[in-house]
């Protein structure tokens, strides 16, 4: 899944977890069932995360784009100097 696939899987998610909280409310509120609420909010929480969950196709439409094997070998990445990591500051105490 691509970065923007994940910013429109998490907000499906959102919208779909709001409305779904919002329908078994009213539902439950309606029928005056704690258990019908439960119901329609769990089976919401289910299909939300069977439209967000999976690796679908319009989650990848903007694909990275990677550096070829040749471009990475003529452009090696900075290495640290070893000296600097290993030197410890003292301070002097009176």
């Amino acid at each position: 899944m691509d970065w923007q696939g994940q910013k429109l899987a998490e907000k499906l998610m959102q919208i779909f977890l709001v409305a779904f909280a919002v329908v078994a409310f009213v539902v439950g509120y309606a029928l005056g069932s704690f258990q019908a609420m439960l119901l329609i909010y769990a089976g919401g929480v289910l299909l939300t995360a069977l439209v967000t969950v999976p690796n679908w196709p319009a989650f990848n439409r903007h694909q990275l784009s990677w550096l070829d094997q040749s471009e990475v070998d003529r452009h090696p990445r900075p290495q640290a100097a070893a000296s600097q990591s290993s030197k410890k500051k003292t301070t002097k105490q009176k």
